[in-house]
């Protein structure tokens, strides 16, 4: 039994306080501040995002109710819900956005053995945007339909680890191909993306930084075919060839050849079209790339259903903003712990037991080993678990 530490506290030692500190003096976030300073607001915040609070008042509550542990958890005053919600209209968003990619940094390395079963050299990673709905009412700074509002969350995952590595939240008619700006690619990486980031001269950039491509054609593509490759047809590739584009433009805008493969998916009655830039890889191993794009939308919807960024604690683009990463520095945060304590169990699953037990004094291996012991027992005994996993 862990006499002196509660859970909560523990999570948060995986956090580096002095790094957050040097992100709040580059923004100024504490000039001023005499009541809850940007490091406990970040700390109502992951609670908030832990416990899944609906409200800056449910959060006030809920905080309050544990008045005692708050201490020795970090928070030096009272949270309050003005004080909350004062702190993420004003503090600058960047400073919990920097935090959270240098915990990507700090967890990407941890699943760098992980085998996603391609004989891949480079790392493989999924481009992929979502948007999130909100009340055209409370947020007119970001229109998207006649009665809605909303913002498009660009991400660019490791498909190793199920870590972003890119962020980049715009308005919801952005469009979709921009963030390949953004993208400052590895030589021999492999991005693989829907056709609705087909922009040719973007995609020649990322060629020329020796990256790869894979992605899917659009119906209307212009070629001319240079040369065929022979296939197994049992594999499910249909084609596989060299093609040169002949379109107007396209044809200046990626003036180099390109792989084109023709993949049949039977268990969903299905023919894709991929082009690519990689011309070593097998055309079933091009087809598996592009399988791997999925991991992404599971990303979406899981950040989706397990953090809270459907409701809002502001309507700022501000306090928007900084929910949204403080939600990615929470389950980056608890992807550390989970890999630095070996522990087996899913992500979400790893969530669920920390929700219930924030405040409880005892040790984190302890708890996530004590919920592994008992799901084997139910699974020898043929009972449902807790948690469907």
């Amino acid at each position: 039994m862990n006499k002196g530490t509660t859970v909560f506290r523990q999570i948060l030692s995986y956090a580096d306080y002095e790094v957050f500190r040097n992100g709040v003096r580059k923004y100024d976030g504490d000039r001023g501040v005499r009541r809850l300073s940007c490091w406990e607001q970040f700390l109502a915040l992951s609670f908030a995002q832990l416990t899944h609070r609906e409200s800056l008042r449910d959060l006030e509550v809920s905080l309050n109710a544990h008045g005692r542990h708050l201490y020795h958890c970090g928070f030096r005053s009272p949270a309050k819900r003005s004080t909350l919600a004062d702190a993420n209209e004003t503090r600058d968003w960047r400073i919990h956005s920097d935090f959270a990619q240098y915990l990507i940094q700090q967890a990407r390395p941890l699943y760098k053995d992980v085998d996603l079963g391609l004989d891949l050299d480079g790392t493989l990673y999924a481009l992929d945007s979502s948007i999130i709905d909100l009340s055209l009412t409370l947020f007119p700074w970001a229109p998207h339909e006649r009665s809605r509002a909303a913002v498009k969350m660009n991400t660019l995952l490791d498909v190793r680890s199920a870590i972003p590595v890119l962020i980049d939240i715009t308005g919801a008619h952005s469009a979709d191909s921009h963030v390949l700006d953004r993208i400052v690619p590895e030589p021999g990486c492999f991005i693989v993306m829907d056709r609705g980031y087909i922009d040719f001269p973007r995609l020649y950039l990322l060629h020329q930084a020796l990256a790869y491509f894979v992605i899917r054609a659009k119906h209307n593509l212009q070629f001319r075919r240079r040369q065929s490759h022979p296939v197994d047809r049992a594999t499910g590739v249909r084609s596989d060839q060299t093609i040169i584009l002949t379109g107007r433009y396209t044809v200046q805008s990626f003036p180099v050849l390109l792989r084109r493969v023709s993949f049949y998916a039977a268990d969903i009655d299905q023919r894709f079209v991929f082009l690519t830039n990689n011309f070593q890889i097998p055309s079933p191993v091009v087809a598996a790339v592009y399988h791997q794009r999925w991991q992404i939308e599971l990303f979406f919807k899981w950040i989706k259903q397990h953090l809270h960024i459907k409701a809002f604690y502001g309507t700022s683009e501000n306090a928007v903003q900084t929910q949204i990463w403080t939600a990615i520095s929470v389950y980056v945060l608890v992807a550390i712990l989970r890999k630095r304590l070996n522990c087996t169990l899913p992500l979400y699953t790893v969530l669920q037991i920390l929700s219930l037990s924030l405040f409880e004094k005892v040790a984190l291996p302890q708890l996530l080993t004590k919920f592994t012991i008992s799901q084997r027992e139910d699974d020898i005994a043929n009972q449902l678990p807790l948690f469907h996993l």
